[in-house]
Parts: structure tokens; C-alpha cells; sequence
């Protein structure tokens, strides 16, 4: 049992170095190849070049490419660095979403203003990021004309293009046919987008209202 613990212990701290790049005095190259908290290339210098130097910038020194060799260390605030790659991994998965699945449902003698709005609905769903499943409902003797389903599945995939491409062929699903479309960007890139959208709405917004208030303050200027 002993051992068993012993092993365990070892294990954890296997995964820890592997999760975790070596820094400072952990660092085992006897050199390195540098790179400066700018980013520039410094070149092949020994550990305790590096180790001087980062100590005199008041930073860090990482291995961030320990299989290269010699190994690549970079001198940067470590801390800082951990703190911002984990408010990074937080907001991408704050941002991330489940894709949802949406449905649109046609018949098969649709109308054109009836087909131009569901069109229009399966659009937004897309561009959103979810799936969207476009099925059409036989009815009656329509079950016989299976190819006219084909025909208007093919439609809406050309209508929708460029929002989405279909995952798979129309196929009968009993009395209906079904296609699946996935969206071209995924729902973080659609966020994404919607919020950069609302950030340009709003500085176009900021910058009229300051326009028309200093046209308002020359013509003042101008009556005086």
C-alpha cells in the first residue's frame, strides 16, 4: 500500500512538471537560447547568463521549448503570464457554447413570401452558430413525389450557402425529409462578431452625436 501511495505521489508530480514549464533554478540546460522580455532573439547563452539576466530585469526565466536543443528559455513576469493565459481560457470557455440544433419546416408547396421568411429565420439561426435541421413535411399522395422534396432541400442549400453547408445528403425520414446544415462559424465566432457589430454601432453612434453637436456649437459661434 505503501508503494502504491509512493507511485501516485510520483505520478503527480510527473503530470505537474509535464503541465508546468520549468522556471528559474528548475531549469536543468547548462545553456539555453534566450529570448528577451521584448521578444528579442538574445542567442545561445549559459543558464547562469540567463539566470543573471532575467534576475537583473526583475522577471522570470521559462523554458517554453524544452525539447529544442538547447532548450528555448524566455525571460517574462511568470506570474503575470499564468494569470492572463488562465482569464484567456476562461472567457473562451465563458464564450463557448453548446451548438443547438434549430428546425425549419417547409411544405412542399410552399409560397415564395413563406419560403423567403423561413429562409430568412434559418439565416440567423446560422449565422448565431446553431445548427439548423430543415425538414419538409409530406402530406398525402406527396409521398409519391419524393424528388420535388430533393429539389427544394437542394434550393435551401444554395440559398443558405453562405452561412452553412450541409452535413449530409436530404434523406426520408418517414413522412419527411430532412437535412441538417452547420453554421460556417462556430458559436464563439459568431459572438464574436455580433459583439465587435455592436462595438462599430455604438462608435458610429458616439461619433454623429459628437458631429452634430459641434455643428450646433459653430452655428451658435457663427449667429454671435
Amino acid at each position: 500500500m505503501k508503494f502504491h501511495h509512493r507511485e501516485q505521489n510520483h505520478t503527480r508530480a510527473k503530470e505537474s512538471s509535464i503541465s508546468e514549464p520549468r522556471t528559474n533554478d528548475r531549469i536543468r540546460a547548462h545553456e539555453v537560447r534566450l529570448v528577451g522580455p521584448g521578444g528579442e532573439q538574445v542567442g545561445v547563452v549559459k543558464l547562469e547568463i540567463a539566470l543573471r539576466l532575467a534576475q537583473e530585469a526583475d522577471l522570470d526565466l521559462v523554458e517554453v521549448s524544452p525539447n529544442s536543443k538547447p532548450p528555448v528559455a524566455k525571460i517574462m513576469d511568470y506570474g503575470k503570464f499564468k494569470y492572463e493565459a488562465a482569464q484567456k481560457a476562461k472567457e473562451a470557455r465563458r464564450n463557448q457554447a453548446n451548438t443547438v440544433l434549430k428546425e425549419v419546416r417547409f411544405r412542399l408547396k410552399i409560397d415564395d413570401h413563406d419560403y423567403e421568411t423561413k429562409l430568412k429565420r434559418a439565416i440567423g439561426f446560422l449565422e448565431a452558430g446553431d445548427k439548423v435541421k430543415a425538414m419538409i413535411q409530406f402530406r398525402g399522395r406527396e409521398q409519391s413525389r419524393p424528388e420535388l422534396g430533393l429539389k427544394l432541400l437542394q434550393k435551401f442549400a444554395e440559398d443558405v450557402a453562405e452561412y452553412g453547408t450541409g452535413e449530409n445528403r436530404p434523406k426520408l425520414d418517414g413522412r419527411n425529409m430532412v437535412m441538417i446544415v452547420a453554421p460556417v462559424k462556430n458559436k464563439s465566432e459568431a459572438k464574436a462578431e455580433q459583439n465587435a457589430r455592436r462595438s462599430e454601432q455604438k462608435q458610429a453612434a458616439r461619433a454623429a452625436k459628437n458631429a452634430a453637436a459641434e455643428a450646433k456649437a459653430d452655428s451658435a459661434t457663427a449667429a454671435e
